[in-house]
C-alpha cells in the first residue's frame, strides 16, 4: 500500500507534548512525517512521549508572539493540528474568568495558530486539522467553557474551510469520546461517572489516543484531497446513542 505522505512533510502539533497530542504526535512521526510538537512548560517537554525524531517547543497559544517565533522557523509547514486545550472541572468553568481562560485555550489559540500558519500552508496546499469534542454536540454541565469553546472549534473549522479553500488550504476536525488522558484521570476514577459514559458507548471502552491516529492522518493526507470542512466523529458511538 502505498504511503499517505511524500518523504519530508512538516507537521506541527500544538499541545503535542502529552494526551491526545502525543499520541498524534507518534503517529505522524511513523507515517514518515517531520513533526513538530509543542507544550506548555519545560517540565511537560521533558516528560514528552513523542515520536522519534520529533523537535519539541515551547508554546503558549495565547502568545501572538511566541508563536510567531515558532513559525519563523519552519521553511516548509505542511500539516497544522491543534491539539493545545484546557478543561477545568468541579464547576470550575462558571467563573467567567476562568470560562473566558479556557475559550481563550482552545478556541481563540485554534485560529491564532492557524491564521499565523497560513501562508506557509498555502504554499504548499496544505492542512489543518482542529480538535472537536463530542461536547461540540453535547452540553457539559460541570464545564461551560470546555464545551462552549469545542462548539465554536466545529463552527471555526468549517468557516476556515470555506475561507481558505481558495488558497488550497483544507480545514477538517476530529471530535474524540471519552479518551483515555491526563484531562480525563478524574472522570475515569469515578466508579459512577465512568460506569455513565461505558454504559453509552456501544463499544464499551475508553478510546485511546491511538485510536485517533487513522482518522487524524486519513484527514491530513492527500488521501482526503476533497474533503473539507469534515468533523469526523472518533467516539465508540457515544454520539448515536
Amino acid at each position: 500500500m502505498a504511503a499517505l505522505f511524500d518523504p519530508g512533510v512538516r507537521v506541527l502539533v500544538t499541545g503535542g507534548a502529552s494526551g491526545i497530542g502525543a499520541g498524534l504526535s507518534r503517529a505522524f512521526a511513523a507515517a514518515g512525517c517531520q513533526v513538530t510538537a509543542t507544550g506548555l512548560s519545560q517540565t511537560e517537554l521533558n516528560a514528552a512521549d513523542a515520536g522519534d525524531g520529533t523537535t519539541l517547543k515551547l508554546l503558549d497559544v495565547r502568545d501572538d508572539t511566541a508563536i510567531a517565533a515558532v513559525m519563523a522557523t519552519f521553511e516548509r509547514l505542511d500539516v497544522v493540528v491543534n491539539c493545545a486545550g484546557v478543561a477545568f472541572h468541579q464547576r470550575e468553568e462558571f467563573d467567567p474568568a476562568v470560562f473566558a481562560t479556557v475559550l481563550d485555550v482552545n478556541l481563540t489559540g485554534t485560529m491564532r495558530v492557524s491564521a499565523a500558519a497560513r501562508p506557509l500552508l498555502a504554499a504548499n496546499s496544505g492542512a489543518i486539522l482542529t480538535l472537536a469534542s463530542m461536547n461540540s454536540f453535547f452540553g457539559a454541565p460541570g464545564a461551560p467553557g470546555y464545551a462552549s469553546s469545542k462548539g465554536g472549534v466545529v463552527q471555526l473549522t468549517k468557516s476556515l474551510a470555506i475561507a481558505w479553500a481558495r488558497d488550497g488550504i483544507r480545514v477538517n476536525a476530529i471530535a474524540p469520546g471519552g479518551i483515555e488522558t491526563p484531562m480525563t484521570a478524574a472522570l475515569r476514577a469515578s466508579e459512577h461517572a465512568s460506569k455513565r459514559a461505558l454504559d453509552r458507548t456501544p463499544m464499551r471502552r475508553w478510546g485511546t489516543p491511538d485510536d485517533l491516529a487513522g482518522a487524524a492522518l486519513f484527514l491530513a493526507s492527500p488521501a482526503a484531497a476533497f474533503v473539507t470542512g469534515a468533523v469526523l466523529t472518533v467516539d465508540g458511538g457515544y454520539s448515536i446513542t
